[in-house]
Order: C-alpha cells, then structure tokens, then sequence
C-alpha cells in the first residue's frame, strides 16, 4: 500500500507593493484549489502583513528584515539558512529581482519558480519565460507561477477576497470615537504612492464628496500619513464634513473600515485593490497607469479611464505638464456611478 501524499508545502517570496499583495491571493486561492491542504507561507515585507492575515489560504506570514532595494546579501543567505527546517517542496517568487531569489537558494528548498528577471541562472531551477503577451495582466503572471510550465491559465481566475477583523473594526471604532454608520458610506481613497500622475485632483474628490454629503452619505477619507495633505484638503473643501482618517489608521485598521463603506472611489492605488478583494463596488479612476494591466479584480468595479493618445505613459509626473488624463476626467463622470 502506498504511502499518503504528503501536504505540499510552499513558500512565496511575496510582492512589495499592497496591490500586488492583493492581487497574489488569487494565486493562493489556485494553489489551493490544485492542493486543498497545501500549506502556503509567504515572506514579505513586514508593511503587508495586514493583508495576508485577512486571507484564509495562508498559513503564515513571514515578516522580512530587510529594507526596500537593500541587497544584504549575507543577511538574506542566513534568513534563508533559517528556514531550512521548514522543508518547503517549492518557492514561488512573485518578484524578478535577483535578490529576492537568494533566499530560496538559501534556503535549500528543491524547486524553485519565478521569471527570468534579473540573471537569476542558477538560483533558480524551474525558469519561466515572461511573455507579455500571452500574461498582460498582474494577476495572469502570478496564478501562471502556481501552475505547471506550459500549463494554460484557469478559465476563471478568483478574485482576491480579503476577510476583514470584526473585532479590530470595533476597536478602531471605539479608538477612533465613532459610532457604526447608520447611513450609506462612501470612501475616497486620493492617494497614490506611485505618484503625482496617479492622483485626481483634490477638487474633484471634494465635488464628489459633496454630492453624496448632500445626499445623506457619509464619507470617510482613507489614506496613509503621506496623504494627510490631500485628505485634508478635501475635507476642508467640504466644510469638514467628511471623516478624515489620513494617517490615522494602520493598514489593518483602514481595511476593516472600509469593509464597512457601501462604494469607494479611488485612484488606481493599492487601496482601490483592496476596496474590490473586500466587495466593494469600486470607482477606479486611472491616469497614466493602464487599467488593462492593473483592472481591480471584481464584477462589481466600475473603471474610468480617458485612453488619450498620450496614455498610459506609466510616468510618475505628467511629461507634458497638462495632466490632462485625470483633469479631463470630470467630477460629474463618477457621479453618474454613484
């Protein structure tokens, strides 16, 4: 009688960016789908862990040390030697850096996925081939890395779906000295911290902010301590009725928040990725970015993008100073979707 199959046991070099982290769930959720009692740990940066403990798949997140763009060779061959005793079967690398590829070589785990990225002969033992083409979105390249090679992609792939904290909700809440909304919420999320040539004006977010406000909605404003500028401008634009918690929340809070807004606007962030994996109906206003690449992965999103003959340009700032890709895009636009 043969022996049981053993639960395969997987680690994934994770993205760096909130949206992309959002995105990787729906990897896990097709790792799991191939092995129901897979175990899928994942190494991020410390900044995402939020999201991975809001996703059921994962069985745990492992918080890595190292700065953003630091190489700390000798520290990442030592964090891989740590792990060696955790006898992963696979890694599944989610970045084309040759850094991140050092620690699963490290780590002895015998094979070892990802894309050609940086020079990684070597480091890697199952390479694969980006072709654009045939994986012009994030989330097809991610779910491609969890199947075999040369094995086509699902008919379907599952949108990210985050499980927000009822009990941190209500502690935010009480920390935050607000009672649960008894009327719709709207969420605007104007930050990005891509850039500039990402961001809605301000104004209009306020124009938007005052219909619904006149409307009985309330709105909240969410945003890192990078966007207390932007968020504080809106709210004064709207006489301060707003709910202003730029800066004022962990990711974790902001998460749980939203999961109680009825309809989030937002600009093409890794807030808008996790407004759609929470079941939001989502508004998502893009500029330079391409909503082809980057779509926010569900059925209930709404996407405005003008597709100028200047778009996307993928710039961080406008190259020719006219921003007219999101100027364009008038407030009156998301208010027909509201």
């Amino acid at each position: 009688m043969a022996a049981p199959e053993l639960s395969p046991r997987i680690l994934v070099m994770g993205p760096n960016w909130v949206g992309d982290m959002v995105l990787a769930h729906s990897l896990f959720q097709i790792i799991r789908q191939q092995h129901a009692d897979a175990i899928i740990d994942v190494a991020a940066p410390a900044w995402t862990l939020p999201l991975l403990e809001r996703m059921p798949e994962v069985s745990e997140a492992i918080a890595l040390p190292f700065r953003h763009g630091q190489l700390a060779l000798g520290e990442r061959i030592r964090f891989g030697r740590s792990l060696r005793g955790r006898h992963y079967d696979q890694a599944i690398l989610l970045t084309n850096s040759l850094k991140s590829a050092v620690l699963p070589f490290a780590a002895n785990i015998p094979k070892r996925t990802g894309f050609t990225g940086e020079l990684r002969y070597g480091l890697l033992n199952d390479m694969r081939p980006l072709d654009k083409s045939l994986l012009p979105r994030t989330v097809d390249r991610f779910v491609s890395l969890g199947l075999e090679k040369n094995q086509p992609l699902p008919a379907i792939i599952p949108d990210p779906h985050l499980c927000a904290d009822s009990a941190n909700i209500h502690a935010t809440l009480v920390r935050l000295q607000k009672k649960p909304p008894v009327a719709p919420v709207l969420g605007l999320c104007p930050g990005a911290e891509y850039g500039e040539a990402k961001r809605w004006p301000a104004g209009y977010y306020a124009e938007v902010a005052r219909h619904a406000l006149d409307k009985g909605w309330e709105v909240w404003l969410f945003g890192s301590e990078k966007d207390i500028p932007v968020t504080t401008r809106i709210n004064a634009l709207t006489d301060g009725r707003c709910l202003d918690f730029g800066g004022k929340t962990s990711l974790g809070e902001a998460i749980d928040l939203m999961s109680l807004t009825d309809t989030v606007v937002s600009n093409d962030s890794g807030l808008m990725h996790v407004a759609a994996a929470l079941g939001k109906k989502v508004i998502a206003i893009y500029g330079s970015s391409d909503p082809h690449h980057t779509p926010p992965m569900s059925s209930k999103a709404v996407i405005l993008w003008l597709g100028l003959d200047c778009s996307p340009c993928f710039k961080r700032e406008c190259p020719l100073g006219h921003l007219n890709c999101l100027k364009q895009l008038v407030p009156k636009e998301v208010i027909k979707c509201l």
